[in-house]
């Protein structure tokens, strides 16, 4: 997919440029736990700033569900942004009305203005032409930079773009040029896929089917497929909805040859200490926690092989010491399958925060900051952010 790069634009001196960017990031007790998707977006406001525009952000907070909740307000977010850009960026507490317009036109060449959580906002999650039209007011050009949020039918990514000529930002022009080497790839392509909800993972399956060579997956995702093939799960991780996506994957009683499951795991039984088991000797009072030694070695071993590689969710509870132990090994070995061997690209939350704890990230050619996004954009769901 081909997008209009914000860089195409020859004059954006004193142009006041709304940028969609997507700071939704964790934070406990006022401080930003990882700020991972601010840093994602700072080449583009610099060249913003550097071309001497009058720079407008705006961003959601976890889900307010349109009321203002102090505790998700982006307050300390713009705060940890002006010490990244160790330059002044104004916060104003709302997102629209007399304040905001207010402080738009004190702004100068250069200057930075950062409005408050877009989701306080009724009009935002209801993609509202109206109130993305008092967005819109206070600005000259449209710069969407927020791909984790493309897949979304919202007032900022969505219906603004009728109103305002719109571009796209460094980062997100990005995003798609490495997710499409995914759905154009150099074979082989190997799948790696963990997490629980089969739902958001079964149309990706399905659409990498047809390009990959595997598909390996973990986590709670394979607990489905082996409840489906008669297996004993226990008390592990299901998704009770699976059904009608699991049996897309099977002909009769046979699964897809192109998918691999774990073929020992890690259990947490009635003693509460981990186990490794072969997959057919789990009992019912136990819990699937990760995958096991055979698996991480199956695993790797088609890894190695991989010339193109993409990989979206954890394959055990790796939130917990004793069950992060197959998740960082398969992390470890994408990282050391990429950059040069092979393409490697790594999105999602928990996938990038377990790639983090290897401290192999550099060697991984790109990490999305996307997760529902990256997974919609390949399983080729409709994405109003970039249509």
């Amino acid at each position: 997919m081909k997008l209009s790069s914000i860089e195409k634009v020859k004059n954006l001196k004193n142009k006041r440029v709304l940028v969609r960017v997507d700071f939704n990031v964790p934070i406990e007790k006022g401080k930003i736990k990882d700020d991972y998707r601010i840093v994602s977006a700072v080449p583009t406001i610099n060249f913003l700033i550097s071309a001497g525009a009058k720079v407008i952000l705006m961003a959601h907070l976890g889900d307010p569900g349109a009321k203002i909740v102090p505790e998700l307000s982006l307050k300390p977010v713009a705060k940890r942004l002006s010490q990244i850009l160790k330059k002044p960026v104004r916060f104003v507490g709302e997102t629209v009305g007399y304040h905001v317009d207010e402080e738009v036109k004190k702004m100068l060449a250069g200057d930075i203005l950062f409005l408050e959580n877009l989701r306080f906002n009724e009009g935002e999650g209801k993609d509202d032409f109206k109130f993305a039209k008092r967005l819109a007011g206070n600005a000259d050009i449209y710069v969407n930079e927020a791909f984790s949020v493309c897949h979304r039918k919202q007032a900022s990514v969505s219906a603004i773009r009728k109103i305002l000529p719109t571009y796209f930002g460094l980062q997100l022009v990005n995003e798609v040029k490495n997710l499409d080497k995914i759905l154009k790839p150099v074979k082989p392509l190997i799948v790696i896929m963990g997490g629980a909800k089969i739902s958001t993972k079964a149309p990706i399956i399905s659409k990498m089917y047809d390009l990959a060579d595997k598909v390996l997956l973990g986590g709670g995702l394979a607990n489905n497929f082996f409840k489906h093939s008669n297996l004993e799960v226990g008390k592990s991780l299901v998704d009770a909805d699976s059904e009608t996506y699991i049996k897309k994957f099977f002909k009769g009683k046979k699964l897809a040859e192109k998918i691999i499951l774990p073929i020992d795991v890690v259990v947490c039984g009635r003693d509460k200490q981990p186990k490794i088991k072969k997959i057919t000797e789990v009992l019912k009072s136990d819990s699937i926690f990760d995958i096991g030694p055979e698996t991480i070695s199956l695993f790797s071993s088609y890894i190695k092989t991989a010339q193109t590689i993409v990989w979206n969710g954890p394959l055990g509870k790796f939130e917990e010491n004793s069950y992060k132990h197959g998740t960082l090994v398969i992390a470890t070995s994408v990282a050391a399958r990429s950059t040069g061997k092979a393409f490697g690209l790594v999105g999602g939350g928990e996938t990038v925060e377990a790639l983090k704890q290897t401290k192999m990230e550099s060697y991984v050619d790109f990490v999305s900051t996307a997760g529902g996004a990256m997974l919609a954009y390949l399983g080729g769901d409709k994405m109003p952010g970039l249509k």
